[in-house]
């Protein structure tokens, strides 16, 4: 399982320290040339362009690599290990296929600019993410990629847009005040004020606050990933968001809470209990949102629910990892999110091409939704099947493993949903904006092939051993089932009633104007509170600054 980690780099003539920071310096680059107003209409022209340090890092920097970019007290440091790699590579090709799909799809929104610098900022604080070693660094990128998306969330300025944004903006916060403590508490844990990150993990298992961290930490990156019950902002923020701003949400945004468990939890230390407990609740989860997925009629939606399904699954494997202490799981939790980041940003692409075209047209992409849906159902000769494999690693037989390969039965039935929804979206007398039909294609094609290319490495086991009779045997079942209640149901008319999305806020009724309240307080106090940390409060200042002058 640590092939992955050793796999030679390809030869570079640009130095691979410059390259990590480049990496996410081209973006912020973009973003800041939005103040001059020569650049701003060349700005959108060059989306699909800056992830490309971020992709050519992730292929050709040796893992371990590490820069110093400042020294101590204020230090700032990069580094590359195997489960970053694959998030910061497969972030880099969705952040420029969906890049070249904005450029076309925004061409004449008279906002096109906010929303480039919304973009730019976006990118940049999710490829910083996968790339900081030290706790302070980590929690500021994680503060650029959190506020930075909330101006794609609410940039078609509508109430449901606004509302979508507010409950955003206040989990957020909540988010990061959580995160804060836990990363306050693993700092007193070491020997200086802002520790690298391994240096913190390596004191957690014999820290006295062990407990409380442990807590924190999935508290606070579970609610980025949307596990039951934080993910209620999730279908409520995809639904409105522009397609392209739905893709980075789904397909990268929230793989920021997937990577601050890869990075804040001990890989190969069993934390008794609570493994047990992020694996229950990831197989919840991953129930919860299939069943609410179902009864949705919008594609956006069902799509959103099933990234709280999959991101499930993601938790239940760091879970089970955290349960066991196997040594070496993270990559491939790491693997099966990547898997998930490109099929799903390829998904809402397509659904948005649908959304904008004739029933001719919204039929043949309904086709393309399909076969990713099949894809990440675990179909057998898929890249979803290689995910699905790969999990059982960490996963296996047992009850867990039981109940994740069900999981991907309701998968089969949801996307079966979602591509009857996409083959329902075309409207008469509808013409896609020219120049999206490629990069949505590019993307499927790409989500499809990349898992081929990545399972060997990452796993240590030869492609052939995914695809042997026995397992071929255990992933066409849930497969077939799914599809099969699929039919009933289509038979049956979909008899299903729809829920609203945001599900728990609609069903606390009275108590939901109480817990909007509170957390509106809470983003009041968040913001007193976040005077004292300089860099922060000029990092969001400068977000804002940068959308405003945009527009």
């Amino acid at each position: 399982m640590s092939g992955f980690l050793t796999t030679p780099p390809l030869p570079i003539s640009v130095a691979p320290e410059a390259l990590l920071l480049l990496a996410i310096a081209a973006p912020l680059a973009l973003a800041l040339a939005m103040l001059a107003p020569g650049l701003r209409r060349l700005v959108p022209r060059l989306l699909i362009l800056a992830p490309l340090p971020a992709l050519v890092a992730a292929v050709a920097v040796p893992r371990g690599m590490s820069v110093l970019v400042a020294p101590y007290p204020f230090r700032f440091t990069l580094a590359l290990d195997g489960s970053g790699a694959l998030l910061l590579g497969g972030a880099a090709l969705l952040w420029m296929a969906a890049g070249a799909y904005a450029c076309a799809y925004m061409r004449k929104d008279p906002a096109r600019g906010a929303f480039a610098t919304w973009w730019a900022l976006t990118m940049a604080g999710s490829f910083a993410v996968f790339l900081v070693a030290d706790v302070a660094s980590f929690y500021l990128a994680y503060a650029l990629v959190s506020f930075s998306a909330f101006g794609l969330v609410t940039h078609d300025d509508t109430p449901e847009a606004r509302r979508a944004g507010n409950l955003y903006l206040a989990l957020t916060v909540l988010g990061e005040a959580f995160l804060i403590a836990a990363f306050v508490m693993l700092a007193s844990g070491t020997s200086e004020a802002n520790p690298l990150i391994r240096d913190a993990v390596a004191a957690l298992p014999t820290s006295p606050f062990r407990s409380a961290i442990v807590l924190l930490l999935l508290a606070g990156f579970t609610l980025k990933m949307g596990l039951f019950p934080l993910h209620v902002w999730m279908p409520l923020a995809h639904a409105v968001a522009p397609v392209p701003g739905s893709a980075a949400l789904s397909g990268v945004v929230v793989k920021a809470g997937v990577i601050g468990l890869l990075r804040f939890l001990p890989d190969g230390v069993a934390l008794p209990g609570w493994g047990e407990a992020l694996t229950a609740v990831g197989i919840f989860t991953a129930f919860y949102g299939v069943a609410l997925g179902v009864t949705q009629t919008h594609p956006k939606r069902a799509l959103a629910y099933s990234t709280v399904s999959q991101m499930g699954v993601v938790g239940a494997v760091i879970g089970a990892a955290l349960a066991s202490g196997l040594p070496g799981a993270f990559p491939i939790a790491a693997f099966y999110a990547v898997n998930h980041m490109l099929l799903k940003g390829a998904m809402f692409l397509v659904a948005g091409l649908a959304m904008a075209s004739a029933p001719a047209r919204a039929r043949q992409a309904a086709l393309i939704a399909g076969v990713l849906g099949l894809s990440l159902a675990g179909l057998p000769f898929t890249g979803g099947a290689l995910a699905k494999y790969a999990i059982k690693i960490v996963v296996p037989d047992g009850i867990a493993g039981f109940l994740l390969t069900l999981s991907a039965v309701g998968s089969a039935l949801l996307m079966a949903r979602y591509a009857v929804l996409v083959t329902a979206s075309g409207k008469e007398r509808q013409t896609p904006p020219g120049g999206i039909l490629l990069p949505a294609l590019a993307l499927a094609a790409l989500a499809l092939a990349v898992p081929f290319a990545l399972f060997a490495p990452v796993t240590g086991l030869p492609l052939a051993a995914a695809f042997s009779g026995d397992a071929l045997a255990k992933g066409v079942w849930p497969v077939a089932l799914g599809l099969a209640l699929a039919g009933l149901l289509a038979w049956r008319r979909w008899p299903l009633p729809e829920v609203p999305a945001g599900d728990i806020l609609h069903a606390m009724g009275p108590l939901a104007a109480l817990w909007r309240h509170t957390l509106d307080l809470a983003v009041a106090a968040d913001a007193r509170l976040r005077r004292w940390p300089v860099a922060a409060t000029a990092l969001i200042a400068l977000a804002a600054l940068l959308a405003v002058v945009a527009r």
